[in-house]
């Protein structure tokens, strides 16, 4: 067991106890105005990029905090954590080289509300988080978003052709429970093939 591994399962316990209260309707409401923080440190394994934080989850101020959303369990099933980790437990993901952004801060009800230049405007903020921060890699999670924000129409699931500087990119599809186009086990499997990819490349 690494000393990554040993400190997620140990920190597991306390940050338990910082889990937010269920969010009531104002509270929904009164989301759309904030943002929810990056997950970053420098030199991280992996950046995962969700799209843009939903209502629920700038309530509770954590990454895909909305019951239902598939991102946590299907990063325990891929083996990219020592345990299902809740969305108030994210900071666990930084000792085991693992971070959170989105690629666009605003909050919305739903991910269509977005315009494209919202998502190219990202893309550029990005860049330049990737510039500072040095990921490995940066797996987005919606390859609709990576193929909007990057002008990348055709761009498929998996490793990309292009690279920010020595950042490699990874397309998966959005874990949103909404997503009916991906079961859970489809983004366990094709969050396997990351993790494999990752450990390949040293």
């Amino acid at each position: 067991m690494t000393t990554r591994v040993r400190a997620a399962i140990r920190g597991g316990a306390a940050a338990a106890l910082s889990r937010p209260p269920k969010p009531s309707k104002a509270d929904l409401a009164a989301a759309v105005h904030k943002t929810v923080p990056d997950l970053v440190a420098p030199d991280l394994t992996v950046l995962f990029c969700g799209i843009n934080p939903g209502l629920y989850t700038a309530a509770i101020g954590h990454h895909f905090g909305r019951p239902g959303n598939r991102f946590w369990p299907a990063l325990h099933g891929a083996g990219f954590t020592p345990r299902q980790f809740a969305p108030w437990e994210e900071r666990e993901l930084l000792p085991l080289g693992y971070g959170i952004t989105n690629m666009v801060e605003r909050t919305t009800a739903a991910a269509a509300e977005l315009s494209p230049e919202e998502y190219v405007a990202g893309g550029a903020r990005l860049r330049g988080l990737v510039a500072e921060h040095r990921p490995r890699v940066v797996a987005f999670l919606g390859i609709g978003a990576y193929r909007t924000a990057f002008g990348r129409p055709k761009a498929a699931l998996g490793l990309q052709s292009e690279s920010l500087g020595t950042t490699a990119l990874w397309a998966l599809p959005s874990p949103s429970g909404l997503n009916a186009n991906h079961q859970l086990s489809d983004l366990v499997g094709l969050l396997r093939e990351l993790r494999a990819w990752v450990e390949r490349a040293g």
